[in-house]
């Protein structure tokens, strides 16, 4: 969600009030819920012709959807098991309604990710791949990043070569999904690690700890390594885009995460973009970059994942597709 989103979806939260507000945020994502909080908190007044904008916008939006009932599930589940009994369905519910719902993640999904380090230290590194896959890359990144290196490293080599967990060996996991939010989970088949996870993970990781990770995993196995490194897409790779990609990547960017990743960027880079916009924007832009002063690799780094994140937002949406840094190219 762009910043004109976020600024319009606090703005209609506001205007509902405290009780249907509190409903729509229940069926956001952990870092959703962040975003238009800290957007709310930062708004002060609307002005009415402002209210009516986003009102009318969301009304139209919403005019053509349809008007089913949301409990989709629930109706699928009493049909079924009417249809079938409760034994037949119940088989055929899960794999229709859970494919890989794992009791307690979503709890987990809310937690900061220093505190699940902390908890994981220690624990077996299949143990902790098994746990990771089921969380969103960049939170599975923080997650990692904080392990000691080993640890990381062999984490994340299991998520490359782990194709199943089979309910037996969940019970582990259970344990420490009841140590991390205080509840007992019920042990179920996954299929959700892969080489496609461990690259997104790495991909996040930064500060050379992605090639240290590389490099641990070429050790064990270097045609596993080189299938990461053919999946992963770094900032550089950007210059693979064609110009729609460019200015649809520039409509989602915030202006100030752009100045900074590209102070980190090459010039053949930082012209590539500068050519996707107007005159004026590029001029600008161009003033920012000169006026900037050194900053820190990091802050740089950080802001350049902030892009790859919306980047990837963007491929799984299907709006444009990615090639891997080993060479891939992008259509």
């Amino acid at each position: 969600m762009d910043e004109q989103g976020l600024t319009d979806a606090a703005i209609l939260l506001m205007s509902l009030g405290e009780d249907d507000a509190s409903q729509v945020l229940r069926h956001l994502s952990p870092k959703e819920v962040q975003k238009i909080g800290e957007t709310i908190a930062a708004t002060r007044t609307v002005p009415r012709d402002r209210l009516d904008e986003v009102i009318a916008r969301f009304a139209g939006a919403t005019k053509g959807q349809s008007l089913f009932r949301s409990d989709t599930g629930d109706y699928v589940r009493g049909v079924l098991q009417r249809a079938l009994g409760h034994d037949k369905a119940g088989m055929l519910i899960e794999r229709i309604l859970e494919p890989d719902a794992l009791p307690g993640i979503e709890n987990v999904k809310w937690m900061d990710p220093v505190a699940v380090a902390e908890m994981l230290r220690g624990e077996h590194p299949q143990i902790v791949a098994a746990l990771v896959v089921h969380l969103d890359a960049d939170q599975a990144a923080d997650i990692v990043r904080l392990l000691p290196d080993a640890q990381r490293n062999e984490v994340l080599y299991r998520v490359a070569t782990l194709e199943s967990i089979q309910p037996a060996a969940l019970d582990d996991l259970n344990e420490v999904l009841a140590r991390l939010m205080g509840a007992n989970a019920a042990p179920r088949a996954q299929l959700r690690g892969g080489t496609k996870p461990a690259a997104d993970m790495i991909n996040l990781l930064g500060s050379g700890n992605d090639s240290a990770v590389l490099e641990s995993i070429r050790m064990q196995n270097e045609e596993l390594a080189q299938q990461i490194m053919d999946l992963m897409f770094v900032f550089d790779d950007l210059m693979k885009l064609d110009d729609k990609s460019i200015q649809l990547l520039l409509k989602e960017v915030a202006s100030e995460t752009l100045i900074i990743s590209l102070k980190g960027a090459t010039p053949a880079l930082r012209e590539k973009f500068l050519g996707n916009m107007s005159s004026r924007a590029a001029e600008a832009l161009r003033e920012d970059l000169e006026s900037r002063g050194a900053m820190r690799l990091t802050e740089v780094e950080a802001q350049q994942k902030e892009i790859l994140k919306t980047l990837r937002r963007l491929a799984d949406e299907g709006q444009v597709v990615l090639g891997g840094g080993g060479g891939g190219s992008v259509v």
